[in-house]
């Protein structure tokens, strides 16, 4: 599928993989939609031809708003990049006690649900459109995380809520199939972005030890290559692809 012409949303489109994602497909000639906090917005940087739009990607209310004015556009809805998400690090058991269930509740409920909130208004409008070659109108790509394979100590909540976008994508694939809709997953590995801003060089060095080959930190317009790369092989569908140099996370 061509991205040359068609409105596309991205997640999370402010900064980091999102923000990659969304300048890229600018780049090739989408309409974006870029949805993220207004926080985020705020010192997002000006791209031509991505749009920002403040949206709570678990409010489906407000992802509605957005998603029409995306279909609305004068370009067909046909691509969707879900990398809106959080991190937050918590035990099980700790010295502060066990797990605060409203954070484990709050990383599920952005990470997971709210993709899957993006995800199900979004295949709605796609559905709507003009059928392409073979029956084909649009694509979605979720983010998960090598966490949800091997996720190490203190990542239970975002372990649990990235292992649901692996376990939804096949369903999704076949439940959007008879509409034309292809559901992929990128689950990238340590990659360089805003939430890794704040650590050492030796922190980074360390990381990047661990790493197979090569022995770096991931980029963010790596993540943003994969996914335009995903979208033009029409043939793939209902498949998770890591982006990790081969990483397998330790226990911590």
């Amino acid at each position: 599928m061509q991205v040359n012409g068609v409105a596309a949303i991205v997640t999370g489109g402010a900064s980091g993989l999102g923000g990659a994602t969304a300048a890229a497909l600018a780049a090739k000639g989408a309409s974006v939609y870029a949805f993220d906090l207004p926080s985020a917005i705020e010192g997002a940087p000006k791209v031509e031809g991505v749009t920002y739009v403040a949206t709570d990607v678990t409010d489906p209310e407000q992802v509605q708003v957005a998603v029409d004015e995306a279909a609305g556009s004068a370009s067909p809805l046909r691509v969707v990049v879900n990398c809106a998400g959080i991190g937050p690090s918590a035990r099980i058991l700790s010295r502060k006690g066990p797990h605060d269930l409203a954070l484990y509740r709050k990383v599920v409920e952005v990470n997971l649900i709210g993709s899957f909130n993006v995800l199900t208004l979004a295949a709605e409008a796609i559905a709507k459109t003009e059928a392409l070659e073979h029956g084909a109108r649009g694509v979605v790509i979720n983010t998960a995380s090598v966490a949800a394979f091997d996720g190490q100590v203190g990542q239970v909540a975002y372990a649990s809520s990235k292992g649901g976008i692996v376990g939804l994508t096949l369903p999704a694939a076949r439940d959007l199939a008879s509409h034309g809709i292809r559901v992929l997953t990128i689950a990238p590995g340590i990659i360089d972005t805003p939430m890794l801003a704040t650590v050492s060089d030796e922190f980074r060095a360390a990381l990047a030890e661990g790493i197979p080959f090569p022995k770096r930190l991931g980029r963010p317009d790596e993540y943003a290559a994969l996914a335009l790369s995903l979208i033009d092989q029409d043939y793939l569908n209902g498949e998770v692809v890591r982006l990790d140099g081969s990483l397998r996370m330790a226990p911590r």
